[in-house]
């Protein structure tokens, strides 16, 4: 792994000042260089020492010092590392993304133009989705800390210091060079004009738009929200970049259970056939799920249960996944299976087979109605 020359000095000037939160910054940064390059097992030792290794230096005081609210000394700030899951977008989506990035690494040629645009990225969509996932890769990709500001956490029990957190969090990130994520916007930037509203709420929310227009041209701010539509006008207009995060849809859908279940395997056909099932299911759920199956195939030292998966599939409902069972499917389980699978209408019998590792014949059987004996 070629090693550039800054990274090697910023990551020495650092471990010599004992500055755990550089030096964890670095490290995170030179572990996901590792992983690209194949080497995951000197990423993950890598990644150990540095959690291992950074608990004196944390204890003793040797790491940045996050602004906290002047009561509570609770954090309005926190730094995040970097995610370490890819991301998956569809087409729509991945393209606003690739053109955000491409506006911020090109800031200067486009304000040198007049075409400079404020650099805030918004992302909307329910829970589980991957606004923060995608919030950290612009973060990973920019090369940029991480910085998560939770809304809902700012606001304190006496709403007149609520607007206070907030100006020291938009005081405190320009210095830093950062990627803001302003998480659970909805939290302060209701509509202004509800009559139910406190009038002290309606400030905080002209506080955040303040915020927002005090910085400058190169300052990078994303934020999120579950509910859009409670989302103030004024701080819609001062967000150019959108991004809409539905849940997936069938082909991303299928890149998921090829990477959290499958490994990245050759399985093209059985992640195809989960694919079709999980329609509603969020990118976090289909992580629960697949990882819970795999935890399960590894402590019992056997191959994946797709039945026990696909049970699950069947069994979630919207805000609630269904874990997979830890033993395999019984026979009678199998029935019952594959009559939800066949009812569903989207997979043949070959498909309901081959998540079930049955026979064709076996799945024939078990659509059969109770009492049939006839040989079809």
């Amino acid at each position: 792994m070629p090693i550039d020359p800054k990274d090697l000095i910023e990551l020495i000037d650092a471990a010599l000042a004992a500055d755990y939160t550089r030096v964890r910054r670095m490290a995170t940064g030179a572990a996901r260089t590792l992983e690209k390059d194949g080497a995951v097992d000197a990423a993950t030792e890598l990644r150990a020492l540095v959690r291992k290794r950074g608990v004196p230096l944390r204890a003793s005081g040797y790491m940045e010092s996050l602004p906290v609210d002047a009561k509570s000394r609770l954090p309005l700030v926190e730094e995040q590392p970097w995610p370490g899951n890819p991301l998956f977008l569809n087409e729509e989506a991945a393209r606003t993304f690739q053109d955000f990035l491409g506006d911020v690494e090109n800031i200067d040629k486009l304000s040198s133009k007049g075409l400079a645009s404020r650099l805030a990225l918004m992302l909307s969509g329910p829970p589980g989705t991957g606004k923060t996932l995608l919030a950290g890769h612009v973060a990973a990709r920019l090369n940029r800390p991480f910085y998560v500001v939770r809304l809902d956490s700012v606001i304190s029990s006496l709403l007149g210091d609520t607007a206070k957190n907030i100006r020291t969090v938009f005081d405190y990130v320009p210095s830093k060079n950062a990627v803001l994520f302003l998480d659970e916007m909805d939290a302060v930037a209701k509509l202004r004009d509800d009559r139910h509203e406190l009038g002290e709420l309606k400030r905080v929310v002209n506080t955040v738009i303040q915020g927002l227009d005090s910085l400058d041209e190169h300052a990078v701010v994303v934020g999120a929200t579950n509910h859009p539509q409670l989302l103030d006008s004024a701080i819609w207009r001062r967000f150019p970049y959108k991004i809409e995060l539905k849940t997936p849809e069938t082909e991303v859908r299928a890149d998921l259970w090829r990477y959290f279940l499958f490994e990245d395997k050759d399985d093209d056909a059985r992640a195809e056939d989960l694919a079709v099932i999980s329609d509603g299911l969020s990118g976090a759920d289909i992580e629960t799920v697949a990882l819970t199956a795999r935890r399960h195939a590894l402590l019992d030292n056997r191959e994946l249960d797709l039945g026990t998966v696909a049970l699950a599939i069947m069994n979630t409902r919207a805000g609630r996944t269904s874990m997979p069972q830890k033993e395999p499917l019984e026979s009678d389980q199998k029935r019952q299976l594959a009559i939800a699978l066949k009812d569903k209408g989207e997979l043949t019998v070959t498909n309901i087979a081959r998540l079930l590792n049955v026979t064709r014949q076996s799945v024939y059987l078990y659509l059969k109605p109770e009492g049939d004996t006839s040989h079809g």
